[in-house]
């Protein structure tokens, strides 16, 4: 059954225990007050009929309607009625009474049977020695007084259960509508194309009715909507990267293969080639074949700094940065005199626990990229400085500049801002994806600032890990 259904049932059921517990209670109490005024009204005419009693010997006076008086002599077990009375066929009870009145010292009061009238309540008094008196007032009233009472109440409880649970379970169906509502959000999440991951689920639990436990639920609700939403959001903008990678990888490879082929066929013909020209092949193959060395190396190692493998790719030991900056600098003079290279000093800092084989590659990249996407001529800077708790490194250059369209993208797999460069000249687009992640690999960042005449490269190591 529905959650509605037992909650009206459960109050309905509680309702007519509580109905029940009230009703007899309410009837007893009924009950025992309509039979002690009875009681009082016999303990009153009594008083009345034994002072006639007294005076003529019998009662003269009539009691009321239905109801019964007798004087009794008695003596020893024996019980003398006087004549006339008002007595009922059957007077055993009335007889019994007074017998046992004779032998006791306080008033009696009993209720008995007659035969023939129904049920009396009778009441003994002494009005001499060996003279009792005996009224006997019938208790169908008070019966009757009873059932009318029950039946009153049967019909005003179950007017009022039907109406309480008809109410309640409108007001039920209406606080568990946002219940309803939510689950008809679940049903339809449930029915979404969740391989459509790219949108956001058109869902959300809305409404302010069903109380604070209600307004709790669909907070929950709608958090775990949101959660879902930026989950299908990741997951689809890494599966986008993944074909996207794959792609880019799958073309950077097929060039310097499709090249070791054509050369290897050039070789069925080896014999007749001039040893220059063999030489010359073969020198070409081995360029090819380095080629895809270095692109392999560097996919690796981006995805073991991906999988943040227990034992990351990098040798931490006690290294000066300032050091590795002038062998980087000096470096990029011996393999581009075409740029001019400054070295600016500041504040040096402290010997840093990294790994010097893998900043120097960070380095050596960032200025290799200045070389590469600028004019020959164009100057080339390289400073290294202390900011706070961060060591700062960066690299510039006066060249055209990042256009705002790349800037978000420069540090991603296989991206090229020029795309019309040839690959022998531009790279694979994988230098500067290989120093971002190792750079975070020290715990550290890096970031680009550009605008046309100036592109810097700012890489931020931590001190805490000083020496």
């Amino acid at each position: 059954m529905r959650l509605g259904t037992r909650l009206t049932l459960g109050l309905g059921v509680l309702s007519l225990a509580v109905f029940a517990v009230v009703g007899t209670a309410l009837t007893t109490f009924m009950h025992d007050y309509l039979e002690r005024q009875l009681g009082d009204q016999l303990k009153l005419i009594q008083t009345v009929q034994a002072k006639d009693a007294a005076a003529h010997g019998t009662v003269r006076r009539k009691p009321y309607y239905g109801w019964y008086t007798a004087v009794y002599d008695v003596s020893g077990d024996a019980v003398t009625l006087r004549r006339p009375s008002d007595v009922p066929d059957d007077t055993r009870a009335m007889a019994d009474l007074a017998r046992a009145m004779a032998h006791s010292g306080t008033e009696l009061t009993r209720t008995a049977r007659i035969d023939g009238e129904g049920t009396y309540r009778l009441r003994g008094c002494e009005v001499e020695p060996g003279v009792v008196l005996v009224s006997a007032a019938p208790v169908k009233d008070v019966e009757e007084t009873v059932e009318q009472l029950i039946t009153v109440q049967v019909v005003v409880f179950a007017l009022a259960l039907t109406a309480l649970v008809v109410s309640g379970r409108r007001m039920l169906r209406r606080g568990l509508e946002p219940l309803s509502a939510m689950a008809h959000t679940a049903h339809g999440i449930a029915s979404h194309d969740l391989s459509e991951s790219a949108s956001r689920l058109p869902l959300r639990a809305d409404g302010r009715d069903g109380g604070r436990e209600v307004a709790e639920l669909r907070s929950a609700f709608n958090a775990m909507l949101e959660h879902i939403d930026d989950s299908l959001a990741v997951r689809a903008e890494a599966e986008s990267r993944l074909r996207r990678f794959v792609a880019d990888a799958s073309h950077e490879l097929r060039t310097p293969l499709m090249s070791v082929r054509g050369y290897a066929d050039l070789f069925q013909y080896a014999a007749a080639n001039e040893p220059a020209e063999r030489e010359r092949h073969l020198a070409r193959l081995r360029a090819e074949a380095a080629r895809m060395g270095v692109l392999l190396d560097d996919l690796l190692l981006l995805a073991r700094l991906d999988e943040g493998e227990v034992e990351a790719p990098l040798r931490p030991a006690r290294t000066d940065l300032a050091e590795l900056v002038r062998q980087a600098a000096d470096a990029f003079r011996a393999g581009h005199p075409g740029h001019p290279l400054t070295v600016t000093a500041g504040a040096a800092p402290p010997p840093l626990r990294l790994d010097p084989q893998r900043i120097r590659q960070v380095l050596d990249n960032l200025l290799t990229n200045a070389a590469v996407h600028t004019p020959a001529g164009t100057p080339v800077s390289v400073g290294v400085s202390v900011a706070g708790d961060r060591a700062l490194v960066r690299v510039s250059d006066a060249g055209p500049g990042v256009p705002a369209e790349d800037r978000e993208r420069v540090f991603d797999r296989f991206y090229r801002v020029d795309k019309a460069r040839s690959r022998d000249r531009g790279g694979s687009g994988l230098g500067l994806a290989v120093a971002r992640s190792l750079v975070r690999a020290h715990g550290g960042d890096i970031e680009l600032g550009s605008e046309p005449g100036a592109t810097v490269f700012t890489v931020r190591l931590p001190l805490d890990g000083a020496a």
